[in-house]
């Protein structure tokens, strides 16, 4: 790997970064450490972030990420809400495995959105990343679903939606961005482990 043109591109991204990419960026980074601690705080600081990513995206025609990044803001107040209303006699919503069942929907939501959003970038933009960008649109609606039901493998997905997401921002020129989504590989891995143990304590009380 040419480590130098990794190095090169990510001093050119911080030279043409907006202050607006950078907020964004900022407020990304803080929204996922907040969930990995099961931390409230994850959905006001992803709703902003989000928000300036639907503009960022429309600008550089990431139609489907712009989408996914308006679901996110929808799903971040559908979040909040759950979170803080635990069902009765609880203090909290618990962190937990999805069954069997929940796998096959996961699943099905995916493939499903993955035709339905890729059939909608060929068809009706000018998107040139029409099949890579409806890939980690669809890995991330579910991810951001299971989070917003407390569900571990919420990690699964945004390991496999970062990992992918680093060489198709790199590609269009956001090399912050690029950079940004290799960071939250690491910390979707550390989430995962994090979340996984949360899991257990729950089971054990």
């Amino acid at each position: 790997m040419d480590f130098q043109f990794l190095i090169d591109g990510f001093a050119e991204g911080l030279r043409q970064m907006s202050w607006l990419e950078a907020f964004a960026v900022f407020l990304g980074i803080a929204s996922v450490f907040y969930s990995m601690r099961v931390n409230i705080l994850v959905y006001p600081t992803g709703i902003i972030s989000t928000l300036i990513y639907v503009w960022i995206c429309f600008q550089y025609k990431l139609y489907a990420d712009m989408g996914i990044n308006a679901y996110y803001f929808g799903m971040s107040v559908y979040g909040w809400y759950v979170w803080t209303h635990p069902k009765a006699g609880a203090t909290e919503v618990p962190v937990t495995w999805m069954k069997t069942k929940g796998w096959i929907l996961a699943i099905g939501i995916l493939l499903l959105s993955y035709l339905l959003i890729s059939y909608v970038l060929v068809h009706f933009t000018d998107s040139d990343v029409p099949y890579w960008d409806s890939f980690t649109t669809a890995s991330a609606f579910v991810g951001m679903w299971l989070m917003a039901k407390k569900k571990v493998e919420n990690w699964i997905f945004w390991i496999i939606t970062d990992f992918v997401a680093v060489p198709l921002y790199f590609y269009k020129g956001l090399i912050l961005t690029s950079f940004q989504y290799l960071f939250f590989t690491v910390l979707a891995i550390m989430g995962l482990i994090a979340w996984i143990k949360t899991a257990r304590t729950y089971a054990k009380s």
